[in-house]
């Protein structure tokens, strides 16, 4: 079923389900990268002992959030394509 774009409720409606494609995929990538940006600050202020080492896994942390945002923002283009297209 099409999206109903002619009204604001259903613009709202169609806004909020956008919203939900992917979303465990969006907060874990967000999480990784936030996890990621504080050992790596805590590499570089020497916070709670944390020595080079971390930074490998810090590094790894941000490019895995990365990697999971970007699939989210994929999956949320391609849900909102196939939902257009089912209008034609």
């Amino acid at each position: 079923m099409t999206p109903d774009l002619n009204t604001e409720e259903g613009r709202a409606a169609y806004r909020r389900e956008l919203r939900r494609v992917a979303w465990p995929i969006r907060w874990g990538g967000l999480g990784l990268i936030v996890l990621g940006a504080l050992l790596a600050l805590g590499v570089r202020y020497s916070v709670a002992g944390l020595d080079n080492g971390v930074m490998t896994f810090a590094y790894g942390c941000l490019a895995v959030g990365w990697a999971l945002v970007l699939a989210a923002i994929f999956m949320r283009t391609q849900h909102h394509k196939r939902r257009l297209r089912e209008g034609l």
